[in-house]
């Protein structure tokens, strides 16, 4: 059953995408976006005051999101089949990422993946859904290029990525990078993306101008989020098969450094001033911070299974879902202490925030 696209095509996209290129972003948004997947709804957060503010309806099992650069549209993703081939129904105590890595992980490429994904395209002045776009498969995790030109949704079922164009709406680009394609990072330029496969141990290099993979690099394990640093000469890798954080060295695609976090780690992240490395484990029920120049590091614990993890950009807090109940910590950047818990309508899976 194919999707009824809303049309026409929603005003001003072109305007508002041209003038992203040429207008400053600001440094510091004041909202997150948090996809609450099967309760069916986004929640936008104030960051200033860390509360809710109002919530994106008609998604169905949101998970991955991405704005564009000046935060006029939020992307989001659903994880769930949207035809006659939906995904077997899912077991007791399995992750809703890890039963649809589990269902048709490490086919050829992502065209062959079962069932017709759904990516929302959001309004963020009035949180109505502009337009419903198909992608091959369930989408776990979305980025939005830097020209705010391309949607970019990793599919776990189909081995790989999908792009599609904001403007037309059109998918332009299937590329197959690995089995069980988890997560999305890009270069400060957007000529290169980044893609883990939890599959088989890499990341992928993919060159945005002309979507082809250039380069795998072998972590080993299990590669999930990622997080770039600013100079663009490392990436950070969480590894759920060893419970670490790898640092990679891009230049020549050498694992450098390992940073235990326990057991199941899962969001990841950098400090505002970019000096540290933030991990969540959900296994050990912690968050971690390591200083990058000394190795020192401090944990917290988080009850239960700290989650998803991004940093404002408003304060430097650090925010976390977690995966065992409907809600979010804010947590003071340097003590990792809980300056405040907010409760959810859902799960938090990934979160965008504004100017980022």
């Amino acid at each position: 059953m194919k999707l009824q696209l809303q049309k026409p095509w929603f005003s001003g996209l072109t305007t508002v995408i041209l003038m992203s290129l040429t207008v400053s972003v600001s440094a510091a948004g004041n909202r997150a976006y948090i996809p609450m997947g099967t309760a069916d709804s986004v929640g936008v957060m104030n960051l200033e005051t860390t509360r809710l503010t109002s919530t994106v309806s008609g998604t169905v099992n949101t998970h991955g999101s991405a704005l564009t650069r000046d935060g006029r549209y939020l992307v989001v993703g659903s994880l769930t089949a949207h035809d006659d081939q939906e995904t077997p129904e899912r077991p007791s105590g399995v992750s809703e990422e890890d039963h649809a890595a589990h269902h048709g992980g490490g086919g050829s490429t992502a065209a062959k993946s079962p069932g017709t994904g759904r990516l929302y395209v959001v309004d963020t002045n009035t949180n109505a859904i502009v337009r419903v776009l198909e992608v091959p498969g369930p989408v776990h995790h979305v980025l939005v290029t830097r020209d705010g030109r391309y949607a970019v949704s990793t599919h776990p079922m189909g081995g790989g990525i999908s792009v599609v164009d904001l403007e037309s709406g059109k998918i332009v680009e299937v590329i197959a990078t690995g089995p069980s394609p988890n997560y999305l990072a890009t270069t400060a330029d957007g000529q290169t993306l980044f893609v883990s496969n939890t599959g088989n141990g890499t990341v992928s290099e993919v060159d945005t101008r002309h979507w082809f993979v250039k380069r795998n690099v072998r972590t080993g394990g299990g590669p999930e989020h990622m997080a770039l640093a600013s100079d663009g000469g490392h990436l950070y890798v969480n590894d759920s098969a060893s419970g670490e954080a790898l640092e990679v060295r891009l230049p020549d695609g050498t694992v450098t450094a390992r940073y235990q976090i326990g057991d199941a780690p899962h969001g990841l992240g950098l400090s505002a001033d970019g000096q540290a490395l933030l991990a969540t484990s959900q296994g050990s029920e912690r968050i971690v911070r390591v200083e990058l120049g000394s190795d020192s590091r401090k944990s917290v614990q988080l009850l239960p299974a700290p989650y998803h993890l991004a940093v404002s950009p408003v304060d430097g807090r650090i925010l976390v879902t977690s995966r065992g109940e409907a809600k979010l910590w804010v947590l003071d950047s340097e003590s990792l202490a809980t300056v405040d818990e907010i409760p959810l309508d859902g799960i938090g899976h990934q979160i965008s925030i504004e100017g980022q």
